[in-house]
């Protein structure tokens, strides 16, 4: 089984990929950071931070950037991106990572989420992943794990991933 983290490169995104590292340690279970990107979409890009404000939308540029994010933070973590269509239609992305979920048949998925006050069902992409009924959902919303420099530096379970990704 695996811990599943929707990973879009944020500050709660970089906690839950955190949380769910110290979870995998504990239960010794492997962890996957998963990045959806929409083809071509410059302006999603750019909110994100995945690419500068006037930059070109470049694929490979994006997908190295947040893989870099995942193993910087976590080197023991596998990463994984999905490509939908640049005008994908809502809940599209949420499909891909419930599909990557019930494919790896994750036994928890971590979600980054301001809205863990509200119901489930307030959250963008949370909501359709959370209804996912194969695994349980953990939703973090504390942005600084007080773990987070400890694992970065001195985790045991450090298993250098490659400095590269697949293309789809």
């Amino acid at each position: 089984m695996t811990l599943v983290v929707p990973f879009d490169g944020s500050t709660l995104a970089e906690a839950a990929l955190v949380r769910a590292t110290e979870f995998g340690n504990v239960f010794d279970e492997d962890v996957l950071a998963v990045s959806v990107i929409p083809r071509g979409n410059a302006e999603y890009a750019g909110e994100r931070g995945w690419i500068g404000q006037d930059e070109a939308f470049d694929l490979d540029a994006v997908v190295s950037t947040l893989h870099e994010q995942v193993t910087d933070l976590c080197p023991s973590a596998d990463f994984r991106h999905k490509v939908v269509d640049r005008y994908a239609p809502s809940g599209s992305i949420a499909k891909r990572l419930r599909t990557v979920a019930r494919e790896e048949d994750a036994s928890m998925v971590f979600l980054g989420s301001e809205n863990a006050g509200h119901l489930v069902s307030e959250m963008s992409v949370g909501s359709t992943v959370a209804t996912g009924d194969g695994y349980d959902v953990v939703i973090v919303r504390d942005r600084s794990p007080a773990k987070i420099a400890k694992l970065q530096t001195a985790s045991p379970f450090k298993n250098p991933k490659s400095d590269f990704y697949l293309p789809e």
